[in-house]
């Protein structure tokens, strides 16, 4: 019984997970166009020569450290967030965590050979890769069924309605 009280928390908890993989995923092209842009592909490279001379764990050290000042700037969007300027709050905490996760993609990019010479952090890494697997496979039974919403299957009311919508467009794209 418990478990099925559970499920819906467990749902959100892997589609909250799924978005932070998403914007990895997503992010991490932008951030290497934006290497390829600006003067940080030197960069880059004079990142990976002084990490290739460090110890696995000063890496990590590498690793976390750039995440650590964007913290107060998140900080400074929950302020914004008590004071009820929404948009600002909203604005910043988005840009916090894009940049954020960007500057981490970019980082562990650099940092991962080394990184993962760590036994701990490459069973911590088999381990997110397999929650990220097993969050995907949850997911996809919902993302299914507002797939069939949204294109109009089923025998539901919204389906009907999504259908009606759809030959109503068709009849006006028809008649022009």
């Amino acid at each position: 019984m418990l478990r099925r009280f559970l499920q819906p928390f467990w749902v959100l908890l892997a589609i909250i997970f799924l978005i932070e993989a998403w914007l990895w995923d997503h992010l991490e092209p932008i951030v290497a166009r934006v290497v390829a842009a600006i003067p940080l592909r030197a960069f880059k490279q004079w990142l990976a020569e002084r990490v290739d001379s460090l110890s696995p764990a000063m890496t990590l050290i590498v690793f976390v450290v750039p995440v650590i000042p964007l913290f107060p700037l998140k900080l400074v969007g929950l302020w914004l967030l008590t004071h009820e300027y929404w948009l600002g709050a909203i604005t910043t905490i988005l840009f916090a965590k894009f940049l954020s996760v960007g500057v981490t993609a970019f980082i562990f990019d650099v940092t991962r050979p080394k990184l993962m010479e760590m036994a701990w952090f490459e069973a911590l890494y088999h381990f997110v890769m397999a929650m990220r697997a097993k969050a995907t496979a949850m997911v996809e039974p919902v993302k299914q069924r507002i797939r069939e919403i949204v294109r109009g299957n089923g025998d539901g009311w919204s389906a009907r309605t999504l259908r009606m919508i759809a030959r109503f467009r068709k009849s006006v794209h028809q008649a022009r």
